[in-house]
């Protein structure tokens, strides 16, 4: 017979084993999100309803969608809930939703085609160097940088979303902010080379 500790033990490993693949369910909800969202800013027409009203549908998926991030990166860390292919369909998620969003909004005309293509030069461009870094045995957590770069990345988008004034503003001042953190990672590349 197994003493009360071992029992509350043994319910703890059986719950985190559960907890384990929540990120990755989440993830996957991010996904599908994106795919929603991106349907609702460009095929209005299967829609009989007025525009104004497929902008707060695609803002509440947004809204939403940025909230399963910031969940599935929370337990992952704080319920040592990381894995593999959380590894792989986190960054993916954030990457179809970004880019659902900011091809949507270009199609509607609210983004700047040039900050669109600047950002997303950038994801492209970072995306591969963690691969890289990776591959070395190389740390890829995200920076303080990235994780600014990613709220003002989700501020402008939601701004955007609303066809809300300074929409535009705030989309430069993430093209900023997401050039430097790229150039952030970057220079940890360029340092743990040259160490």
């Amino acid at each position: 017979m197994l003493s009360p500790d071992a029992i509350k033990l043994d319910r703890y490993f059986k719950w985190q084993k559960r907890l384990k693949n929540v990120p990755n369910i989440l993830a996957a909800i991010r996904i599908f999100l994106a795919f929603l969202m991106y349907l609702f800013l460009v095929n209005r027409d299967l829609f009989n309803i007025h525009s104004s009203w497929l902008d707060y549908f695609a803002a509440l998926i947004f809204v939403i969608a940025s909230i399963t991030d910031f969940f599935d990166g929370f337990i992952a860390r704080n319920f040592n809930a990381v894995s593999k292919i959380g590894e792989i369909l986190d960054p993916l998620a954030d990457k179809m939703l970004t880019l659902g969003a900011f091809l949507g909004l270009l199609f509607l005309h609210r983004a700047n085609a040039w900050a669109v293509y600047l950002i997303l030069v950038r994801e492209f461009f970072i995306t591969g160097l963690r691969v890289a870094m990776a591959s070395e045995g190389l740390s890829v957590k995200a920076s303080f940088a990235g994780k600014v770069k990613t709220v003002s990345q989700m501020v402008a988008i939601g701004f955007l979303l609303m066809d809300w004034p300074c929409g535009n503003c705030f989309l430069w001042i993430a093209v900023f902010l997401t050039i430097y953190s790229g150039l952030d990672y970057l220079k940890v590349y360029i340092k743990a080379h040259n160490a």
